[in-house]
């Protein structure tokens, strides 16, 4: 069964760095689509990077592009989202996704996606 476990979440400044990890089971994680979400208070679901199917491109939509980077290491079975200069603005529960034949960069729509982790929380503030 797929399983999908976000992990790294952490409370930092303004201007500081963190990297989320989500560590996959239960599928080819190499053949599926992978996505990084997230959800703050009051506010809707947003994609924050993905990595399409097939090519494995990246994609990133404005508000986090030259900020966040989306990656994977394949033989751990994990994908990272390294966060750096972050922002009050980017507090929120964050979230890992995986879908099959998922390409370009439909990864970044979240009612693409299946499967998904519990969540990890991120907090921006002095």
């Amino acid at each position: 069964q797929v399983q999908l476990v976000e992990s790294g979440g952490d409370s930092v400044q303004p201007g500081g760095s963190l990297r989320l990890a989500c560590v996959a089971s239960g599928f080819a994680f190499d053949s599926y689509a992978l996505g990084w979400f997230r959800q703050a208070p009051g506010k809707e679901r947003e994609a924050v990077s993905c990595i399409s199917a097939g090519d494995g491109d990246t994609h990133y939509p404005w508000t986090v592009k030259g900020r966040f980077i989306i990656y994977r290491d394949v033989p751990k079975n994990t994908v990272y989202l390294q966060m750096d200069n972050l922002r009050a603005e980017d507090t929120a529960i964050y979230y890992c996704a995986t879908q099959p034949k998922l390409y370009g960069d439909d990864c970044l729509t979240e009612n693409e996606y299946e499967y998904w982790g519990q969540g990890t929380q991120v907090t921006v503030s002095s």
